[in-house]
């Protein structure tokens, strides 16, 4: 037993085991040395300049579908995902059967729906379990109760392996049951350390409580920006910690594990306020990128000369929908075929558009700088 808990054992004879049982939050005494003190200024410096930013930049929701993509493809491909940038913004998705992409779209809708639905609900055990719900529905784990704690032992090793191989078992139901609401009323009620500090404790705990069958490891991650969002250090969700994390994957679990071997919370606390600092930085750079990008092609665009301007319109479409397709695009802004193929050529013609496909139909075109920016890392 350490200050973060203790294994505890469950049945008896040769099918006995051990499950961790974590101790509440926050820990006693919990003692930052000066090169994480010095990190905790330097994250929060980072995420207000990426608050600003992001409040300040034009077509802010534009980014914003962008960077909820690019997190959910991270979050996913740190659960061994293996998808793309380009195959989650391919225009024929809604007829991909990749189970994949279908990973990383629940994602999206669920990190959408969580957001939305914060304004009604604080950030509590419904929220997540209504967020799970969509995050598994219609894709693999759809089986293993979505929307709902589990009401069975988990536990966590390589594919196949059985409860008396697992490198990690979670609580058991009984303390599970007991250590969500801790951690619900953690979350909203105790305002002891830094925010950032605290949100690297709800990670933590959240991972080691594993409440669901499957998924938890990307509403562990989601809930570190639904936190960000609540304690209103992030007005918009541009953000993706899991770029640090899944470069870092190794590290990430580890350290996690190190908290419930040793009790040190520190060390891992050190390495979450990395990670943060590391995402704001690159998200920042992102959105700088993005921007200057997006002022120089609209300074090159044709000027309007009617009331509603075909290419302006298929341009702003262009930066939630970098690859397109003539109809899907044409059917999206409400024109005709020839309408949208007039105004893909016009991006054509001035080298915002590239055609990726050597075919007379179905003809695929990318926003190619755009992409380059948003592929970084993944």
């Amino acid at each position: 037993m350490n200050r973060a808990g203790a294994y505890v054992n469950n049945i008896t004879g040769n099918a006995t085991y051990q499950s961790f049982r974590p101790a509440p939050l926050p820990p006693e005494s919990l003692e930052l040395n000066s090169d994480s003190v010095q990190l905790l200024i330097e994250a929060n410096r980072e995420l207000a300049k990426l608050n600003t930013a992001a409040s300040l930049i034009p077509s802010t929701d534009l980014f914003v579908s962008m960077y909820v993509r690019k997190e959910a493809l991270m979050t996913s491909q740190i659960e061994g995902t293996q998808c793309t940038l380009d195959d989650i913004l391919d225009p024929d998705m809604d007829t991909n059967v990749n189970l994949d992409v279908g990973d990383v779209v629940n994602y999206v809708n669920a990190a959408q729906y969580a957001i939305i639905r914060m304004q009604e609900l604080p950030l509590c055990n419904r929220l997540l379990r209504e967020t799970h719900a969509i995050l598994m529905a219609g894709v693999r784990g759809q089986e293993k109760n979505p929307g709902e704690f589990r009401r069975s032992q988990n536990w966590i090793g390589p594919a196949g392996c059985t409860l008396k191989d697992a490198r990690y078992i979670p609580p058991n139901v009984e303390d599970m049951n007991e250590a969500m609401p801790a951690l619900e009323k953690y979350m909203n009620e105790d305002k002891r350390y830094d925010a950032l500090v605290r949100v690297a404790l709800i990670h933590y705990q959240f991972e080691t409580i594993h409440p669901f069958l499957d998924g938890n490891g990307r509403i562990g991650r989601l809930l570190i920006l639904l936190y960000l969002m609540e304690q209103q250090l992030l007005r918009k969700p541009v953000i993706y910690v899991s770029y640090f994390l899944k470069k870092n994957q190794v590290e990430y679990y580890d350290r996690i594990a190190e908290v419930r071997r040793s009790g040190n919370y520190e060390q891992w606390v050190h390495f979450f306020l990395e990670a943060v600092r590391a995402a704001a930085v690159d998200a920042m750079d992102s959105i700088q990128k993005l921007s200057k990008l997006h002022d120089r092609n609209l300074a090159i665009l044709p000027p309007s000369k009617r009331k509603i301007d075909h290419v302006h319109r298929l341009f702003d479409y262009l930066e939630q929908h970098p690859i397109i397709d003539i109809k899907k695009t044409a059917q999206a802004l409400d024109v005709s075929y020839n309408t949208a193929a007039s105004a893909v050529q016009k991006l054509v013609d001035l080298d915002i558009l590239h055609e990726t496909t050597n075919a007379a139909r179905n003809r695929i075109f990318a926003y190619q700088e755009y992409l380059d920016v948003l592929r970084k890392d993944t």
